[in-house]
């Protein structure tokens, strides 16, 4: 950047802050966040990454997980909240020593603009572009903005589009840790006749033949799933919908004990407390761009308290 932080924030509020809706603060570990408190919600969204850590809509708990040992640090990953995965899911599928899920998700994204619509939410608009450090991982022209909407939902979206001339595929996901009372106490609507990859056996094909329950570590990708998943919450009686476009693969991970405990940012007993539904563009459904070609995937996440 060039900039110390404090005149980068400074710089930051005088063009993109938003009175009684956002402004750029110094966050965890020097990093830079865009705070989003308005009358609907709260929201952090760090520029690393375009990484949203918090939402919390009013009234309500925070709808996102986060780790208490997320590593704040430049170049690394955050644990927890949404991390943006692009332009490959999961390992590299020719090269192990470059980075999992990509490079979008530690990257510095930049503002590119802030707004209020729909009568009192808060959109914060970010890009990321090709540079010398993406091409030498992933040798395309591109430009990524990705587009937050805070008010009683977060509506995340990430259009991928491709400026050069030739054509790619890119993977992507909007991987979401969603926070809930007890892993043992919930269950997932929205999978249900699902046919899924079951990364933990061999990546076979297995079919859901009912709601998700979760009572050890899963690593799925659920196929030709474009349906909306409702997490319930039996011990808050919490709902939280997460709907979405642009996908037909939806991933659901929980590291469960062992994983937990060998990832030094992950709570040893977190993998209770929280279940990942990523809105994907994973396995078979990565998608092919030709010159000027964009896709957006998106995903739509709201709570309801059941009565």
């Amino acid at each position: 950047m060039g900039m110390n932080h404090k005149s980068q924030i400074e710089s930051l509020n005088l063009r993109y802050a938003i009175k009684g809706h956002l402004e750029f603060q110094v966050g965890e570990n020097g990093l830079p966040v865009a705070r989003v408190n308005n009358a609907l919600a709260k929201a952090d969204i760090y520029l690393q990454g375009g990484h949203v850590t918090l939402f919390q809509p009013r009234g309500h708990e925070p709808v996102l997980w986060m780790s208490s040992r997320a590593q704040f640090e430049h170049g690394k990953a955050i644990r927890g909240g949404v991390p943006v995965i692009w332009p490959w899911f999961g390992p590299h599928a020719t090269d192990s020593n470059k980075p999992q899920h990509g490079f979008a998700r530690t990257a510095e994204w930049t503002v590119k603009n802030t707004t209020v619509v729909n009568g009192g939410d808060t959109q914060l608009q970010l890009l990321l572009g090709d540079s010398p450090s993406t091409r030498a991982l992933w040798p395309h022209v591109f430009e990524l903005t990705l587009t937050i909407t805070i008010g009683k939902a977060l509506t995340i979206e990430l259009t991928s589009l491709n400026t050069g001339r030739g054509r790619f595929i890119a993977g992507a996901a909007l991987h979401s840790y969603f926070a809930i009372s007890e892993v043992s106490q919930m269950h997932v609507e929205g999978l249900a006749g699902r046919d899924y990859i079951d990364q933990l056996d061999g990546n076979q094909i297995k079919h859901q033949a009912d709601v998700v329950r979760v009572d050890q570590e899963v690593d799925r990708i659920y196929i030709n799933s474009e349906d909306t998943c409702v997490i319930h919450d039996e011990v808050t009686s919490r709902r939280i919908l997460v709907q979405k476009s642009g996908s037909r693969s939806t991933v659901v991970w929980n590291p469960w004990t062992d994983k937990a405990r060998a990832m030094a940012d992950f709570d040893d007993e977190g993998y209770q407390h929280m279940l990942c539904i990523e809105t994907a563009n994973a396995a078979d459904d990565v998608r092919e761009l030709a010159a000027g070609e964009k896709h957006t995937l998106c995903q739509f996440i709201s709570v309801s308290n059941r009565k």
